[in-house]
């Protein structure tokens, strides 16, 4: 634990998954609309963008707890395999199963097919219970990450409130969705965001061109509340601006094995980079070689540490 650290509510993460779910991998020879297929080899992960962000965090080396939704013998899965990797959790308990996302991966060509499955509805009781869940571990926490889709049942407003409830306990928001929940999630200010290309072009109405245009948009963010914006562009990087400074983030050339999770693995680089108390450049620098040593994983939310670690060396940052 680095020495500025006042307290030990800074030696730990929170992310924040309302709808978890198991990912499941099937690897078929040749994949083929219409078709029966044997299924040559299967991988169940624990999933959902947070429970992602909290793996690549423990990787890292950092403390970490997870909350969230979980329901069934899914949920039971998906806990005892956070668990096991050494993550905290602190899940509430809802009828039903937790969602089962398929990806079907054809060893042949390398494509994937997704299918992603819905949870169960999320009453107004479990509504309650997630905002006094995240506000009691918000008073323990440097950092509270909430990633990824709403469930069904959750109000628009869910993330607004539970931002709200996260700054007024002291600690970091950190926010990472899309559609209605990103722009109603900005309302409360959250301090940090991370849209990517699709997501921000829906909150413009309009596609950015190029760097310029980005940058334009990231600081019509800053001008919402928002104190950090990073705009990730997929192998063309990623578009920041920390502490009033902008920069464009190169990652290492690769060949990805997996592009599921890369944003979540960025996530957690700045996040644990930033609870550490690295500089500017040193935070992006994390975030962008955890994604790219994710990018090369079969399973989401996964890094080689030997990896990352090459990879912090290759990563170009240009100041804008």
């Amino acid at each position: 634990m680095r020495k500025h650290w006042q307290s030990w509510r800074h030696a730990m993460i929170t992310t924040v998954t309302l709808h978890a779910a198991i990912d499941r991998t099937l690897y078929v020879d040749k994949f083929g609309v219409g078709q029966v297929h044997r299924v040559t080899r299967q991988v169940n992960e624990p999933g959902g963008k947070g429970n992602n962000v909290a793996k690549v965090i423990r990787q890292l080396g950092g403390q970490v707890t997870a909350t969230g939704i979980i329901a069934g013998d899914n949920g039971v899965f998906i806990e005892r395999s956070l668990t096991e990797r050494g993550i905290r959790t602190s899940f509430i308990q809802s009828p039903g199963d937790s969602r089962v996302c398929l990806n079907i991966v054809d060893d042949s060509s390398g494509s994937s097919t997704e299918l992603l499955g819905q949870g169960p509805t999320m009453s107004e009781a479990e509504v309650e219970a997630i905002k006094k869940q995240v506000q009691e571990l918000a008073t323990q926490s440097s950092a509270v990450v909430m990633s990824g889709s709403l469930p069904p049942g959750a109000p628009s407003t869910m993330y607004a409130e539970l931002i709200r409830l996260v700054r007024s306990a002291g600690a970091r928001a950190f926010l990472d969705t899309g559609g209605t929940a990103f722009s109603v999630g900005l309302s409360a200010s959250p301090h940090f965001v991370k849209p990517n290309e699709q997501e921000l072009a829906e909150w413009l109405g309009k596609k950015p061109r190029d760097v310029s245009e980005w940058s334009r948009a990231a600081y019509m963010l800053l001008d919402q509340g928002i104190d950090e914006v990073c705009i990730t562009l997929g192998s063309n990087g990623v578009l920041a601006v920390l502490n009033g400074a902008a920069y464009m983030v190169k990652p290492p050339s690769i060949q990805p094995v997996n592009t599921v999770g890369c944003g979540d693995a960025f996530v957690a680089g700045m996040a644990y980079a930033g609870e550490r108390g690295d500089s500017t450049e040193s935070r992006l620098r994390t975030a962008v070689a955890a994604a790219a040593a994710n990018a090369m994983s079969s399973k989401a939310g996964n890094i080689d540490y030997v990896l990352f670690e090459q990879y912090e060396h290759q990563v170009q940052i240009i100041p804008l």
